[in-house]
């Protein structure tokens, strides 16, 4: 039985939590009625060179939460080989996203973590560049921005900040 509090939540067709409520850049809730920027559809299944562009195209623009998401759809769409890959790369964009919101803490945690990731994939047979994706850098820039973020930086500027993920510019 669905009560009042249940009936004025936002949910998807399937009933799961979805919140309608508009998002700034970095994914934060805005008040209902608010301009907030497009939200990046949810389920899609790209190719590995889709995923990198949209994700870089995304960071440059200095949407980390976006990237993320589109990195969320590869690691769970994408081969059971790629998983980890993915899945550190959403670690990493995520990571930033909580750097440039100010949360320190939780921002070097998750950039350290995605860092990890991505080293263990690469380390356990993916290689260095998979899909041309600069894994060593990645895992560079991630560590310093996360010991800049810790030692006192305070927010970042997510488009200042976004990593090249094939490499420098």
């Amino acid at each position: 039985m669905r009560d009042a509090w249940t009936e004025a939540r936002d949910r998807d067709a399937e009933g799961r939590a979805r919140s309608a409520r508009p998002r700034d850049g970095l994914g934060r809730p805005l008040p209902y009625g608010a301009p907030g920027v497009e939200r990046q559809p949810e389920g899609v299944v790209r190719t590995p060179e889709e995923t990198v562009a949209e994700a870089q195209a995304l960071l440059d623009a200095g949407k980390p939460f976006h990237a993320h998401e589109v990195f969320e759809d590869a690691w769970k769409s994408g081969p059971e080989a790629e998983r980890t890959l993915w899945r550190g790369l959403a670690q990493l964009a995520v990571g930033l996203t909580h750097a440039a919101r100010g949360n320190a803490t939780g921002g070097a945690r998750l950039l350290r973590r995605g860092a990890g990731a991505v080293e263990e994939w690469a380390g356990g047979g993916g290689g260095p560049r998979p899909h041309g994706i600069d894994v060593d850098g990645l895992a560079r820039w991630a560590r310093e921005l996360a010991g800049r973020v810790e030692g006192g930086a305070g927010s970042v500027d997510a488009k200042g900040e976004a990593p090249r993920l094939r490499g420098s510019r």
